[in-house]
């Protein structure tokens, strides 16, 4: 799937192929929200929920690497020793 048919997709399926198809990355907590980081092809999906829910507020989708600078604190590479 490409970058604009993802983010062309209804919320609810965007869920569905990420759950699917997408690839879990990484978990972080911002303020009240509990985020995960998702590969899908050649972009990233980040799904945004409220602490203590599980509805997804948002899934906010970008290509750039920089987009992951806030998950690099969180990996630690004697993980993949």
């Amino acid at each position: 799937m490409t970058f604009s048919t993802f983010k062309d997709l209804h919320q609810r399926r965007q869920a569905e192929y990420l759950a699917s198809h997408g690839r879990p990355l990484a978990k972080r907590a911002e303020d009240s929200f509990r985020l995960q980081l998702y590969a899908v092809g050649n972009f990233y999906a980040e799904v945004w929920r409220s602490v203590g829910d599980e509805a997804i507020l948002f899934i906010h989708v970008f290509e750039r690497p920089s987009g992951l600078s806030d998950y690099l604190p969180l990996i630690s590479i004697a993980d993949y020793q």
